[in-house]
């Protein structure tokens, strides 16, 4: 079965004190990645900018409306996610555990319909 990890961030979160700590969050994701490949879970991945980077489209009432920014303001936002392949729950929550671990972000686990 496949699960959409959501990496959840925050305002505050999001700030990372020095580069060599950034680098160590990078470095702690790319194996958290490799590990992902090397077992077979691995589906797809990937990071998004920030909230004020969005765009939301509303074509319901016939022309498109274009609106900057997130279409839900929150100081939590969706910062990035991965799909993963897992044979139940445990596995993928045992992965979101590592997965938030290794990114030091909270991470919601939600397997597809």
């Amino acid at each position: 079965m496949q699960y959409l990890l959501s990496v959840i961030d925050d305002e505050t979160n999001s700030v990372i004190p020095d580069a060599t700590e950034e680098q160590a969050r990078h470095a702690a994701i790319d194996a958290f990645n490799d590990r992902l490949r090397t077992e077979e879970y691995w589906v797809f991945a990937g990071g998004l900018a920030a909230p004020a980077a969005a765009t939301v489209v509303d074509s319901r009432g016939g022309d498109a409306l274009f609106t900057d920014g997130p279409f839900l303001e929150s100081k939590e936002y969706l910062a990035g996610f991965w799909v993963i392949e897992a044979p139940d729950l445990d596995v993928a929550l045992e992965l979101a555990a590592d997965g938030s671990k290794s990114c030091n972000r909270r991470v919601e686990v939600r397997p597809f319909g």
